[in-house]
């Protein structure tokens, strides 16, 4: 009678534990269910919509994001560099390339919560379209560093990982015949501190 009790215990132990460790992956992890990576980036086109699976309205809620819909723009998230690296706070980064077409478009520094990193200082670890230099063909080049660099400078502070989030309003990539082949830009990773 013990034997029954104890098995139907660690039956019940391995059940449990392994659908919640399922889902909490499921949940956590950038890329799986419903994702779609160009390079580093990796961008959910479902959410906002009524074509989300259960699992993309599950990170909806559990982050409390007010999700943009498919007409109104689509977020990339990075958290590795081109060269398949976890990003670092303590490292420098160049983010260069082309960008998608879009109206207006913002790129920030977050923590392992998404929400932007807070930089103690006057500068936010915040970019937008219409701050950026541009070199003539369009493209970006973007330093994402602790240490102040000419052209256009990323705040990036602290230690740990870091996460990218680059946003695009009001951009043709957001229906899904966008998608199909568009250039995204290179994060590269430059001197780490110790």
């Amino acid at each position: 009678m013990l034997k029954k009790a104890a098995l139907v215990l660690i039956v019940l132990f391995i059940a449990i534990g392994g659908g919640a460790a399922s889902v909490w992956y499921a949940l956590h992890t950038q890329k799986g269910v419903g994702a779609i990576s160009v390079g580093p980036w990796t961008a959910f086109p479902d959410i906002g919509s009524v074509q989300a699976d259960p699992y993309t309205n599950a990170r909806i809620v559990r982050e409390g994001v007010l999700a943009l819909g498919r007409a109104e723009g689509l977020a990339f998230i990075a958290e590795y560099d081109s060269s398949g690296q976890p990003l670092l706070r303590q490292c420098s980064y160049r983010i260069e390339g082309q960008l998608p077409v879009a109206r207006f478009w913002t790129l920030y520094a977050a923590d392992q919560s998404l929400n932007v990193i807070n930089t103690r200082k006057l500068r936010p670890a915040a970019l937008h379209s219409h701050q950026v230099l541009r070199k003539p063909d369009n493209s970006v080049k973007i330093t994402a560093s602790s240490h102040p660099s000419p052209g256009n400078w990323l705040l990036t502070v602290g230690n740990g990982p870091l996460y990218f989030v680059l946003s695009f309003y009001d951009t043709p990539i957001a229906n899904s015949t966008g998608l199909s082949d568009i250039a995204m830009p290179h994060i590269i990773r430059g001197n780490c501190n110790a």
